[in-house]
């Protein structure tokens, strides 16, 4: 049952990770082609601002509904999911005011009168994204992932057949179209999203203050963290957008390294997923159960992410040629510094899980934040000095430093062991040798069996 939890709950979050990421990374390379670099590079600044917002909406609403979803049932399950809806619709309306009052200030700043309009046509997109985030929730505190990964299908495949018949068809694409489809692909997710939650959720008449209240007062330190990791992951990004030795050309350039180095965010981010409700689920078997969790996971994905680093670092600009095309080849020597985000990025995100499982969020976002202005102030002196490569030195470099802080913590209070996750890694790789010589040894022994026979 263990085992099946795993392999069930795996398949689905790799899956949903994947194919999320695979529409993105697989519409940037056409966008690549279809639009002009520094076009591109408003639609990439757009990207960055409403995933800042999206992820610390997430933050405020999905842990504390998982968390206290994933121990109760019946009419206070209800209670509790009415409560996150309020919470949902309240905060998702402050976005669209927030949306609405700072897109013509964030249009001056970027130089980018298109980002005015984006930010705008956004609004309707994050309402529509209201059930859509909310029925994926109900679904991974029933530890079901089938739902999501469809909900999400249908949420990143609609853009990208979009993009990909513009594409096939030579037509010219707009960034507002590219805008517009986003509010279909929205609405389409939801509908799917509540057809697969709909067997779990439970809702209550009336509106429970006190839970809101107390869902609100757990989420509001994941909703800061959140909010700073997103901003942390983004950055480097907004920062090359406005400081005077960037400009929109150069996000282009930088995203194009971006986009090849989030594909190692897969294994990462779907790892959390399953993580966070086994975590919250083993608090009372006490720290030394966690510290394993902990240090099993981030093993797990690094048997995964070292092999894709040294790949990248040697075929670094044969990638690019393939991901963006011409043009871009300065992105080359970009991406051989942002693939190492790769090595702290897995101890960084299971960090937090870690953290907001075990009822820690404020420290958490403590530790996110003070990373945060570190990643600020390093690439504000590495831009000025050498652009896009400097975004990226000054973001591995405020990556490194808080390695070293947030596992002097876990080392401190979990006992866990930075090394650990290595002697895990080549644990993995010995299974998946042995696994493989015994495969191949018993194929041998059966074509031997079938020699005798015949």
């Amino acid at each position: 049952m263990k085992n099946s939890y795993w392999l069930r709950s795996g398949f689905y979050t790799l899956s949903e990770k994947g194919t999320a990421l695979l529409f993105g990374f697989g519409g940037a390379m056409l966008l690549f082609r279809l639009l002009p670099k520094e076009t591109f590079g408003v639609w990439v600044l757009f990207l960055s601002i409403t995933s800042i917002l999206e992820v610390g909406r997430i933050g405020l609403l999905q842990n504390a509904l998982v968390k206290y979803l994933a121990t109760r049932d019946g009419e206070e399950a209800g209670r509790i999911t009415t409560a996150s809806f309020v919470l949902n619709g309240i905060l998702t309306t402050l976005i669209v005011l927030l949306l609405l009052g700072l897109s013509p200030l964030a249009g001056k700043l970027f130089d980018a009168p298109d980002l005015a309009a984006l930010l705008r046509i956004y609004c309707l997109t994050t309402v529509a994204l209201i059930p859509f985030f909310q029925c994926n929730y109900i679904q991974q505190a029933n530890l079901d992932f089938k739902g999501i990964f469809w909900g999400n299908l249908v949420k990143g495949g609609v853009l990208f057949a979009f993009i990909v018949g513009m594409f096939l068809t030579k037509n010219e694409i707009t960034l507002t179209a590219l805008a517009m489809v986003q509010i279909v692909a929205a609405i389409g997710a939801s509908i799917v999203s509540w057809m697969f939650a709909r067997r779990f959720a439970r809702f209550s008449r009336r509106i429970d203050w006190d839970w809101v209240n107390r869902l609100f007062r757990f989420g509001i330190f994941v909703f800061g963290t959140n909010f700073c990791t997103q901003i942390y992951k983004n950055v480097d990004k907004l920062l090359l957008g406005l400081l005077p030795g960037g400009g929109k050309a150069a996000v282009a350039i930088y995203d194009a390294a971006i986009r090849v180095t989030n594909l190692t965010d897969v294994p990462t981010a779907s790892m959390a997923t399953m993580l966070f409700p086994q975590s919250a689920r083993r608090v009372g078997q006490g720290h030394g159960a966690i510290k394993d969790l902990y240090e099993k996971a981030v093993g797990a994905i690094l048997a995964f992410m070292l092999p894709c680093i040294v790949g990248v670092m040697i075929f670094a600009e044969w990638i690019i040629l393939i991901v963006a095309g011409q043009g871009y080849e300065d992105a080359a020597n970009v991406l051989r510094i942002t693939i190492l985000f790769g090595l702290f990025m897995p101890y960084a995100v299971q960090f937090g899980t870690v953290l907001d499982s075990i009822g820690r969020p404020r420290v958490n976002f403590v530790y996110t934040l003070a990373s945060l202005v570190l990643t600020v102030i390093l690439n504000v002196v590495f831009i000025s000095l050498f652009g896009a490569y400097g975004a990226a030195a000054g973001t591995v470099l405020a990556y490194a430093l808080t390695f070293v802080a947030m596992q002097m913590y876990l080392h401190k209070n979990l006992k866990v062991n930075a090394l650990n996750p290595f002697v895990y890694m080549i644990e993995f790789y010995k299974t998946i040798f042995s696994q493989g010589l015994n495969g191949f040894q018993d194929k041998a022994n059966m074509d031997a069996t079938m020699a005798e026979n015949d």
